[in-house]
């Protein structure tokens, strides 16, 4: 999800994989919505949950602040970012700019083991909203349209994509009025169908359609912020993941 390009030498090497592993352990707690909007990120907290520094602790929290998942307040701490209704018609926006492009590129340059990853991809999602886990069907909604920008090859448009998924998935935890938030998978099987085809036009109007259809869903007023036990999520979020 979240890149670390810190130093080359051993040691500093396995400071940038702490570093990494609780980016990628907060990143999905969030997307999972397991830390909703405004929780405080202690960083006595999670040094201790990952068992790490301050130092190593901070830097992960920075990173994420740079990509807008968290915001860092001087003299508070550090706390999940909460988007603002003017914000979150912005990602859109911004979404609207960067993934018709993306798909277009994708349905030219799709495989046959593209087509296989997204088809095990898309019925994964559905066992997800079948058994009514819309925590794991939140999280494989998003991972579908990086799948996408994954296959276009466009790695910088692919990264910055990265950033807007995780802030709508922070977007439909505040605003989002029903499970159609969690992205329909009948319109991500529809965009699969375009993709098989290499249908160049129509897939990225579709991907346009599917964008409409997510953010008309959200209802873009207040939302009250949620208690949570931040060491009981962090110490499952340390814990590794099958």
């Amino acid at each position: 999800m979240l890149n670390d390009a810190l130093g080359t030498g051993d040691g500093t090497r396995s400071a940038a994989d702490q570093t990494h592993r609780i980016q990628e352990a907060i990143y999905d707690a969030i997307v999972e919505q397991r830390l909703p909007p405004g929780t405080k990120l202690s960083e006595a907290e999670v040094g201790a949950a990952f068992a790490v520094s301050r130092t190593i602790t901070r830097r992960a929290l920075h990173a994420l602040a740079h990509a807008g998942i968290v915001t860092i307040e001087r003299n508070r701490g550090a706390f999940v970012a909460r988007p603002d209704p003017e914000e979150a018609r912005q990602v859109f926006a911004a979404r609207r700019l960067v993934e018709p492009d993306l798909t277009r590129s994708a349905a030219r340059a799709c495989t046959r083991a593209d087509l296989a990853r997204l088809r095990k991809h898309l019925d994964a999602e559905a066992a997800a909203l079948k058994r009514d886990d819309r925590r794991t069907a939140i999280r494989l909604s998003g991972d579908f349209h990086l799948r996408i920008a994954d296959i276009s090859g466009n790695a910088v448009l692919a990264r910055f994509l990265r950033d807007l998924t995780a802030r709508t998935s922070l977007i439909v935890a505040i605003y989002g009025r029903s499970r159609a938030s969690a992205c329909g998978v009948d319109e991500h099987r529809e965009l699969y169908e375009m993709l098989a085809r290499h249908d160049e036009k129509g897939a990225p109007l579709a991907m346009l359609h599917h964008l409409d259809h997510i953010e008309a869903d959200l209802d873009l007023g207040d939302a009250p912020d949620g208690a949570v036990d931040l060491a009981a999520i962090l110490r499952g979020a340390a814990a590794p993941r099958d």
